[in-house]
Formats: C-alpha cells, sequence, structure tokens
C-alpha cells in the first residue's frame, strides 16, 4: 500500500509557469472530461433550483434530501444494482411526500424531521447489510466525481435536463408562491401542487449533486451559490443567473485544483463557496453602512 501511495505521489502532475499548457493537461484524460461534462451539468442545475431553496427557506429540506437518498443509494448497493437509482427514488418518494404534507415552513419541518429519522434508520441497516467495499459508501458520502463513467454522465445529464424543463415550466408560479404564499394563494395558485412538484425537483437536483460533492456538502452547490446570488440582487432571473455562474466556478475552479493535489475534489469545491460567502458578507457588511438593503425580489420580471 506504501509504495503504491509512493508512485502514486511520485508520477502526480505539477503546475508549470505555462498556464494554458497546465489546462491542456487537465483534459488529456478522459476521466478529467468525465468529470468535468458531470460537474457543468451539476453545478447549472444546481445553481438553478438553489434559488428557490433558498428564497422558500428549504435549505433544510435539501440537506434533508441528500440524507434520504443515502439510504436510498446504500439500498441499492445491497441488491447490486447503480446507486443513483436507489438514491433518485428515494429522494423523489420522499421529496414528494414531504411536499404533500407540509406546504408550509413550520410543518414542512416536522414532516422532513420524521422522514429524515425514518430513512437514517433504514440507511443504517442497510449499510450493516453490505458486505463489499466500503469506498463505495464513502464516494455516497463525499462524492467521487473523478471516478464517474461515460454512462453516468449520459444519466447526470438526463436527470439534469428533466429538473430544469420542470423548473422552467413551473418557473412563474413556483416565483409567485415563493415570494408570497398567501397572495398566490388567494390568487388562485396551486400551493400544495407547487410545493409537490418543487419538492420532487429539488429531489432530482440533489441526486445529480450528491455524485460529485456527496450527501453531507450538499450545501455547496445546492445553498451557498444561491444564497451568495442573492444578496447582490433582488432581481430573479440575475440571481439565477449569477448562481448558476457561480455553481459553474466553484466546481471548475475546485476540478482544476484538485487535478494537481492529491487531496478530494469536494474539499475544494466546498472550501471556494465557503470563501466566497464569507467574503461576500463582509463587503455587504461595510455596505450595509453606506446604503440601505434593497428590497425583495419581484414577481414582474
Amino acid at each position: 500500500m506504501g509504495e503504491g501511495l509512493l508512485v502514486v505521489n511520485d508520477t502526480s502532475p505539477h503546475l508549470t509557469w505555462n498556464l494554458i499548457a497546465d489546462v491542456a493537461a487537465i483534459f488529456q484524460y478522459q476521466f478529467m472530461d468525465n468529470a468535468y461534462m458531470a460537474g457543468t451539468v451539476v453545478a447549472i442545475v444546481a445553481g438553478a433550483i438553489g434559488y428557490f431553496v433558498v428564497l422558500r427557506g428549504s435549505a433544510f429540506a435539501a440537506h434533508a434530501l441528500s440524507h434520504i437518498g443515502f439510504a436510498g443509494a446504500t439500498g441499492a448497493v445491497v441488491l447490486a444494482i447503480n446507486p443513483i437509482f436507489g438514491l433518485l427514488a428515494f429522494t423523489m418518494g420522499s421529496g414528494m411526500v414531504i411536499g404533500a404534507l407540509g406546504s408550509r415552513l413550520r410543518s414542512r419541518d416536522v414532516t422532513i424531521g420524521i422522514v429524515l429519522a425514518w430513512t437514517l434508520g433504514l440507511g443504517v441497516l442497510f449499510i450493516s447489510l453490505y458486505t463489499g467495499y466500503a469506498q463505495e459508501a464513502y464516494a455516497l458520502l463525499f462524492g467521487e466525481i473523478l471516478g464517474i463513467s461515460v454512462q453516468e454522465v449520459v444519466v447526470t445529464a438526463v436527470v439534469a435536463g428533466l429538473a430544469l424543463v420542470a423548473l422552467v415550466a413551473m418557473y412563474r408560479p413556483l416565483l409567485y408562491a415563493s415570494v408570497d404564499q398567501d397572495l398566490a394563494l388567494a390568487k388562485g395558485v396551486p400551493t400544495v401542487a407547487l410545493s409537490v412538484a418543487f419538492m420532487a425537483v429539488l429531489a432530482l437536483a440533489v441526486t445529480d449533486a450528491v455524485q460529485v460533492v456527496g450527501v453531507l456538502l450538499i450545501f455547496a452547490l445546492i445553498v451557498t451559490p444561491a444564497a451568495i446570488a442573492i444578496r447582490f440582487t433582488s432581481r430573479p432571473r440575475l440571481a439565477i443567473t449569477t448562481a448558476v455562474g457561480l455553481s459553474l466556478a466553484f466546481t471548475w475552479l475546485g476540478l482544476a485544483i484538485a487535478y494537481y493535489s492529491p487531496h478530494p475534489v469536494s474539499f475544494f469545491i466546498t472550501s471556494l463557496a465557503f470563501g466566497t460567502y464569507v467574503v461576500v458578507r463582509v463587503i455587504e457588511a461595510m455596505r450595509a453602512r453606506i446604503a440601505p438593503r434593497t428590497s425583495g425580489p419581484s414577481v414582474d420580471e
């Protein structure tokens, strides 16, 4: 084992003064091409759905769905099938249950906690039944984007495409209900159905993002970019675009740094996101002394 580690360290890539050559070197391997393709797809859908997650106060739901999906993924591993299918089944099913039973914030949080506790128990059971390599469980917890295959890239793209199409279809009523749910309900907007549909779309986004950062670090792509973007603009479309751009930047930079480092990709992605958020909060605190905070998002856009 020690000899293997020495060989890896001796042959690991090193940065040079030629930036163009260093960037080109990243894409000379198929696994990096796959990682960038999957990371790009995931970053786009995570940034887009993340805006509504922050706007609706559903960060806990995103976090819970990732843990719920872990139970489904470990169950799939026990049954010797692709973990992504178990992950998707559990997140979709639980997301729709959460959306149907708890459309308002307080009741939703209680419902999420109940469902989360049960599915975590299932995850513990499945792990105890699993007799294979611990690496698969580790990959689910912290992500394993550098080991993603072409087939998994295709699955990731399909799932992301479904999530984006659904989000575009419900964009305006979802924005309306997210800004003022009581007014939307009075205007005849089907808020309960929207809650169910949104949780289903969130489940798709979580399923995609888990492959990049894992269930324990899901906030890095789904919540943090949107939390940053929403502090700079109250315009929904601009905020979504900014969130997507930030998510892409964190993912691309994280992959590039990880290529020239022995440390995990998820560490760099989450560190970049966290560092940017801290800087933004500091800048925001300084700006607050000069000008008042802008108003909330408008549904007219």
